[in-house]
């Protein structure tokens, strides 16, 4: 009987933790989520691996950055929208261009659409794998490796080097993410304390794992 007892309690605290725990993991997916919608990502595909197609993609790549950065200063995402979709023509004939005056004759598509992503690090920052909507330039058969950056912030326009993320960018994400996604994204906040998001919701798998199990023993 005593043993029974036992059980139960700990049951009952098992679910309140699991249940704590969830819920926090919950606001953590959805902050994940929302800074989502406040990006816009440069999504260069090459031609093919061949390494003149790859080269060529990097200066395809260099074009657009350089045509666009003047048009490109607005703290707003709708703004932002609203440039890439008046200049996809613009931006397509600059790449065009651009494949033209290396000798090839690929075509050209560019798009602004939902794509997802693999995880991805850019410098101290870490966007995790999913949909993210992007400016999508896809050089001839578009079967090559590709490159990305992010265009809005535009951090395609501040240089990285050496993996680390220098303060104009850490600027640039605080100005259109809140406090909580930027933390969700800066790898910094581990060092902090911060709970990974693979491991915050592992805890939660073995918590429920735990209550089965001691539910089983039970005999429920």
């Amino acid at each position: 009987m005593k043993n029974k007892k036992t059980y139960i309690i700990l049951l009952i605290v098992l679910g309140i933790i699991t249940s704590s725990v969830a819920a926090y993991v919950s606001d953590v997916y959805k902050n994940r989520e929302s800074f989502k919608e406040n990006l816009i990502r440069l999504h260069v595909i090459a031609n093919s691996d061949a390494p003149f197609d790859q080269t060529l993609k990097l200066k395809v790549r260099d074009k657009i950055i350089n045509e666009m950065s003047s048009k490109f200063k607005t703290k707003s995402i709708n703004e932002a929208k609203g440039i890439i979709t008046e200049n996809i023509n613009f931006i397509e004939k600059v790449a065009l261009e651009e494949v033209k005056s290396n000798g090839f004759n690929y075509s050209v598509k560019v798009a602004l659409q939902e794509h997802n992503f693999p995880t991805k690090n850019y410098g101290s920052i870490t966007l995790p794998a999913g949909e993210y909507e992007a400016l999508r330039v896809v050089i001839g058969n578009g079967e090559g490796k590709n490159w990305w950056c992010v265009l809005f912030p535009p951090l395609c326009f501040i240089d990285v080097k050496h993996g680390l993320t220098d303060e104009k960018t850490q600027t640039e994400l605080k100005e259109v993410l809140s406090e909580e996604e930027y933390q969700m994204i800066n790898s910094a906040a581990a060092q902090k304390g911060e709970l990974p998001i693979k491991l915050k919701f592992k805890v939660v798998e073995i918590l429920e794992k735990s209550k089965w199990k001691l539910s089983k023993i039970m005999g429920y």
